[in-house]
């Protein structure tokens, strides 16, 4: 467990806050210290059983311990968290409007985006929708290339949603999915790199943001593959500074892409970026949980070299 530096500013307890957005009502907490300034950071939360804000706990501790004054921003996204769940087929441009929503009315800035893994597509979608309030992304082990542009396929898409996850049977998997045994082992083989990494708290964080049965409608949408597209010529066409980041020990849930080395997916991403830079470091799929401070470190020096070019224009 991080210990705090001394005389660096307190951490402030994070309550829940609140807005609304098309009349629902949505969750997010802000993390400040005492000396707080710079611009600030918008944490996008990956959506899976029991994933929420709270995933961003660690970085944002890290943050503070080293010494770093942005303010963070993480809200939970609709179907997430203390967020409304109500149960509709969620797709990356709902969350891009609900994420723009909140810069517009609460943060009342420009961003910084941070983003965990396969919600890149939300990111970029919020980065196109609003260019003049994001001022740079980093991507936190964003899915394999092979995976970013593959052919959307809608029919598939809804019929999975028809006849499996809006059904009894996909509340009856969601009942089995969040068993403590059941996050244990997919948290194992899937999203870190070290088995005694996923702790008690990962293993409770997840349990109590999965009790409620509504969370289930996020996490369906997302395995019923409504955000899967060809993002390719988006991604091409980003104009803000990236900052991708993959685990040394990246590894791949689908089959597309599944064994492509880290260097292979990080270096996919660089030939196709206009303005981005990368880095290695060390973990696998979530980085800013399982090594905050190395991802916290890579996220500073990018934030430094963007407030920097945004301050000077």
């Amino acid at each position: 467990m991080a210990t705090a530096i001394p005389n660096s500013p307190s951490l402030e307890t994070a309550p829940t806050q609140t807005y609304s957005w098309q009349n629902y009502h949505c969750a997010y907490a802000v993390h400040r210290s005492d000396a707080s300034q710079g611009q600030p950071l918008l944490l996008i939360h990956p959506i899976g059983v029991g994933l929420s804000r709270h995933f961003w706990q660690r970085f944002s501790d890290e943050w503070q311990r080293q010494g770093q004054t942005n303010p963070l921003y993480a809200p939970d996204l609709l179907g997430c968290g203390e967020s409304d769940m109500p149960r509709i087929a969620y797709r990356p441009e709902d969350w891009a409007q609900q994420l723009q929503a909140f810069i517009d009315t609460v943060i009342q800035e420009p961003v910084i985006v941070v983003v965990q893994g396969a919600l890149f597509p939300v990111a970029l979608r919020l980065a196109q929708q609003a260019p003049e309030q994001v001022t740079g992304l980093v991507l936190s082990g964003p899915p394999a290339w092979g995976v970013m542009t593959r052919e959307a396929k809608p029919r598939q898409n809804q019929l999975l949603w028809n006849l499996f996850f809006d059904t009894p049977l996909g509340w009856g998997f969601y009942r089995y999915a969040r068993r403590e045994a059941f996050l244990r082992s997919f948290s194992q083989d899937k999203l870190f790199a070290q088995a005694d990494d996923v702790d008690a708290n990962w293993l409770k964080t997840l349990q109590q943001g999965a009790a409620d049965l509504a969370s289930r409608h996020a996490v369906f949408s997302f395995l019923a593959g409504f955000w899967r597209q060809d993002y390719g010529p988006d991604i091409r066409q980003l104009q803000q500074p990236v900052k991708v980041l993959f685990g040394e020990e990246a590894s791949g849930i689908s089959r597309r892409g599944k064994n492509d080395p880290a260097d292979k997916r990080l270096n996919d991403y660089l030939s196709q970026l206009a303005n981005g830079d990368g880095t290695l470091i060390p973990g696998r799929n979530v980085m800013p949980y399982e090594q905050p401070e190395a991802f916290v470190r890579e996220t500073a020096a990018f934030v430094q070299r963007v407030g920097q070019s945004h301050s000077s224009r």
